[in-house]
């Protein structure tokens, strides 16, 4: 990404909502916000398999794997404007285990890139499945979008939720009964 260009692009759009780019309070917005956007962004120029490369290791487990309450930070790509959330995300193990900071790396891969939480959803359990080579995938995401919150409807207390469920999750009711009851349970103190 072209930092230098896209602060040039938001000092022309601070002029056309009647701003004054050179205002003490401005000065160096334009700068800063491409950094932002850089970072915000970075899971264009982050390949998900480079993540868990070396982050797959043989193991005798054949059973459920759950990472609970992982903070999820995107930016909604209709308006540009951030929701976040926390994501759930289990597996079941066939003789692979993942690193357990990797699922959480992958969510933020696939979330610091413009989003609509359904896709995110589908694309971090699509890669865990394949990363694991697991049995089956389900991932749970909860989420505040500012979109619906500061505009349109205006609707602070609302949650969206969205699953996607693969392989042994989606053919057994069982399988996907005992993720969803997991992920009911509170959080150890």
């Amino acid at each position: 990404m072209n930092e230098a260009r896209v602060a040039e692009i938001v000092r022309e759009l601070l002029v056309e909502i009647g701003e004054d780019p050179d205002r003490e309070g401005l000065a160096r917005t334009p700068k800063r916000y491409a950094q932002a956007l850089a970072y915000l962004t970075s899971g264009y120029r982050t390949d998900p398999r480079d993540i868990t490369q070396y982050a797959v290791f043989e193991s005798a487990a054949n059973n459920m794997i759950i990472a609970r309450d992982i903070e999820v930070y995107s930016l909604c790509e209709h308006h540009i404007l951030p929701f976040y959330g926390r994501c759930h995300i289990g597996y079941v193990a066939h003789d692979k285990v993942l690193g357990v900071s990797k699922l959480a790396r992958i969510v933020d891969c696939y979330a610091r890139r413009l989003q609509n939480q359904e896709r995110l959803t589908a694309q971090i359990a699509g890669e865990v499945l394949e990363a694991a080579s697991a049995e089956g995938v389900g991932v749970v995401m909860e989420c505040r979008h500012l979109c619906m919150m500061m505009r349109g409807v205006e609707k602070q207390n609302s949650v969206m939720t969205t699953s996607s469920v693969l392989g042994s999750f989606r053919r057994c009711a069982a399988t996907r009964a005992e993720f969803l009851s997991l992920l009911d349970r509170r959080t150890p103190s």
